[in-house]
């Protein structure tokens, strides 16, 4: 846990840590794991509870559903041959920007700077959603490609046509963080007398509009 140890809750009676997020049970999943090339690509996803101690933020920005120790999360994780990662990573982020634009959300894409980002991740695309009643942009989903920095420390390899044997990449992302969704749905959608609910939730929600 090299970049999320300090924001992780630790249960000192059972010894577990509580997860800040699904990427960390679903790509230890492949620990000590040998792939063939034609196992590529490997495609996980889960719906989680995650928890995060958020230390260090204070004041009015971490009100409300901006920044909760518990919420719900869904993660999207690929286990990827080196050559085609950086593709993989492409498509990942644009499959986060569809959701956004099935919720007629205002949205930006953000290609994160060295320093911005986790020493983990090679290169991050953040997600961010404009918060009308707050006059702000809120990330609300995270896409990396960590390249081999999680599968060396998993000993996650490949095993290729050519009969080497070389470390996989591995990528996650965030799709979405629900909290900061629900907020923006809300403010984004109020008129003035009712809330919109957006086409694509209306099946879920059975109706249309909150009045």
């Amino acid at each position: 846990m090299p970049d999320k140890e300090g924001q992780m809750y630790f249960v000192t009676e059972d010894q577990f840590y509580l997860i800040p997020t699904a990427e960390v049970p679903i790509t230890n999943i492949y620990r000590n794991t040998i792939l063939k090339e034609s196992d590529f690509p490997q495609k996980l996803t889960a719906y989680t509870p995650c928890f995060r101690r958020e230390a260090g933020s204070y004041g009015k920005d971490v009100r409300g559903l901006n920044r909760l120790h518990q919420f719900d999360k869904v993660e999207i994780v690929r286990i990827e041959h080196p050559d085609n990662s950086y593709k993989v990573l492409e498509e990942m982020k644009d499959y986060v920007c569809s959701l956004l634009e099935q919720l007629e959300l205002p949205y930006r894409v953000l290609k994160l700077c060295g320093g911005d980002m986790s020493f983990a991740s090679a290169l991050t695309y953040d997600l961010e959603v404009f918060s009308a009643a707050q006059e702000k942009w809120l990330e609300v989903s995270s896409v990396s490609n960590f390249e081999s920095f999680q599968s060396n420390r998993l000993k996650l390899r490949f095993k290729g046509n050519d009969g080497k044997t070389q470390l996989t990449h591995t990528l996650n992302g965030s799709a979405l963080a629900l909290p900061r969704i629900v907020a923006a749905l809300l403010e984004n959608n109020y008129n003035g007398q009712y809330i919109h609910i957006p086409k694509a939730i209306q099946h879920y929600t059975g109706f249309d509009r909150i009045d």
